[in-house]
């Protein structure tokens, strides 16, 4: 075990700045192919903008409207990677596209799902196929005829934690709630001063390269006011440089921050099928099944300005999904059957020309180094579903520093929790088998959560009582423990919103009696090492 002062000397080979699905990822892949890695972030990991997704592990069929054919074989090919290392948290799911004659002709929408059939490989999902929507009985009546498609879901959240803890499996030093407050290159090494914005102290790490994962704060995120944590103006001044060294006016290494929203809702259909609808402004609107009893409805997409943390749903977003859901639906929505909602800002390529929607997702990584000086790589973009193949593309780009570095590993390598010999089905029916007073449906979420590892809850703790707490909806202090010990979490919004999603089901009183375990828990672990 290594001193806080043996780590401050020790040099990684690669710090990265930002614990979104991006930094993630590269973390985890460069330490998969043996590079010394840090991982920090300011906050916790999928907090923001990777937590703010429609959920979609999904190629996109706008990018056929937008000639977008390499992303989106890309985006359809990876689809079935991603299933076949993480069956736990992507799941295939059918979408059902209605169709309107006064918008996209029939033609032209078969046309489409032929291209989306055949520009990926798949060969797990189902291919397309026209469908009559009169005896679902959901519809209008006047919504007669519809094409089927498959896509899949992703716990985006858990998507981006697996990647963390894959870096920490393989050696990294990961760690949220830890802010990059400044990054100097000295001597051919970039030298990093963290925050732990927790306890408040600083902690110093050196590295030969530097990777910006910081998504929508390449721009704002020093725009505001000068933070607390930042000793003096010099310090101000480097880091401002540091996360705005690209902005210049090529737009290829500039970034557009697009607005997306979601809103939450009672589940609008018991059927499987998420739904794809088309509205009068060339936009489309997902409705998809979430956590078994609710519906996510969205996106939207606006132009953002300001910073990214303030980024909230507006009542017109409000208004436009329920109407665009009210145009389509026999059952009628209101504000007041919203349960929850979020919004978050999309870092895009930059495309003035372009209106917010139309913006593509495909991504950017640029690399700065001169001389002697130690290299910086910046992301900008991208879809979630070809996240493993931009960290691929990232390794490649800092391959050359790095003399004997191993190939790329990530296409054949399940993620966490991810080596199933059976289905997830069958791993959750035999949690229950073994331990008798676990309910089904808490099974299933454990299996969908942890894959395989969900054994692990288990070992040294056989039954409903040494489990510890119940606060409700199966979640016990057990499980609590465990994402505070190996799932870097840190508070009750950590496990109610990112590492599980039961902030939708506990009560206010049942999520401060989680907030005041987590407090202790976490007040007794720091007592006993100090």
């Amino acid at each position: 075990m290594y001193s806080e002062t043996q780590k401050n000397n020790t040099i990684l080979d690669l710090i990265v700045v930002g614990g979104g699905i991006n930094g993630s990822a590269i973390a985890a892949d460069a330490a998969g192919r043996g590079l010394m890695v840090g991982l920090y972030d300011a906050a916790d990991f999928a907090s923001e903008t990777s937590s703010a997704s429609s959920t979609l592990m999904h190629g996109g069929l706008h990018h056929l409207e937008h000639y977008e054919f390499r992303l989106l074989a890309e985006a359809l090919s990876e689809r079935e990677t991603l299933l076949k290392n993480s069956p736990h948290i992507v799941k295939p799911m059918r979408f059902r596209l209605p169709h309107s004659e006064f918008l996209r002709p029939a033609w032209l929408i078969r046309s489409g799902l032929f291209l989306y059939d055949h520009l990926g490989k798949h060969t797990t999902l189902s291919s397309s196929q026209q469908v009559n929507l009169t005896s679902s009985g959901l519809l209008k009546k006047e919504i007669t005829k519809g094409f089927e498609y498959s896509d899949c879901w992703v716990d985006e959240e858990r998507l981006v934690l697996l990647n963390a803890i894959s870096a920490k499996t393989n050696g990294a030093e990961v760690k949220n709630y830890s802010r990059v407050v400044k990054a100097q290159r000295q001597n051919g090494l970039w030298v990093v001063t963290i925050l732990n914005t927790q306890t408040n102290l600083r902690f110093q790490r050196k590295a030969r390269a530097l990777v910006n994962a910081t998504a929508p704060w390449t721009k704002p995120f020093f725009e505001d006011n000068q933070p607390d944590e930042v000793e003096n103006t010099e310090d101000w001044l480097y880091i401002k440089q540091f996360f705005n060294h690209s902005q210049a006016d090529n737009s290829a290494n500039n970034i557009r921050l697009v607005k997306g929203s979601h809103i939450v809702v009672p589940r609008l259909h018991n059927k499987e099928q998420a739904y794809l609808l088309q509205n009068k402004d060339n936009r489309v609107v997902f409705v998809i099944p979430y956590m078994n009893d609710f519906s996510i409805v969205g996106t939207t997409d606006s132009e953002y300005v300001g910073d990214p943390h303030q980024a909230t749903i507006s009542n017109n977003e409000i208004d436009y999904l329920l109407s665009v859901v009210n145009q389509h639906f026999i059952k009628q929505l209101k504000k007041e059957d919203v349960v929850s909602i979020f919004a978050g800002v999309r870092p895009l390529c930059d495309e003035k020309s372009e209106p917010p929607h139309a913006v593509t997702r495909d991504y950017t990584l640029t690399l700065e180094q001169q001389g002697h000086q130690a290299p910086l790589l910046c992301v900008f973009g991208g879809k979630l579903t070809t996240y493993r193949k931009r960290s691929d593309s990232a390794m490649a780009l800092i391959k050359p520093y790095f003399e004997g570095l191993s190939d790329t590993w990530t296409a054949n390598t399940a993620l966490p929790g991810g080596n199933f010999n059976y289905s997830p089905q069958q791993l959750a029916k035999n949690l229950v088998a073994q331990n008798g007073w676990l309910a089904i449906k808490t099974a299933h979420r454990y299996v969908s959560q942890f894959g395989t590892l969900a054994w692990r809850l288990f070992e040294g703790y056989e039954s409903e009582f040494s489990f510890g707490t119940h606060f409700g909806s199966g979640l016990y202090s057990r499980e609590i423990d465990y994402f505070i010990d190996h799932e870097f979490a840190k508070n009750a919004q950590d496990i109610l919103w990112r590492r599980t999603k039961l902030g939708l089901y506990l009560n206010q009183e049942q999520q401060a009696s989680v907030d005041l375990y987590v407090k202790n828990y976490r007040n007794i672990s720091i007592a006993q090492v100090s």
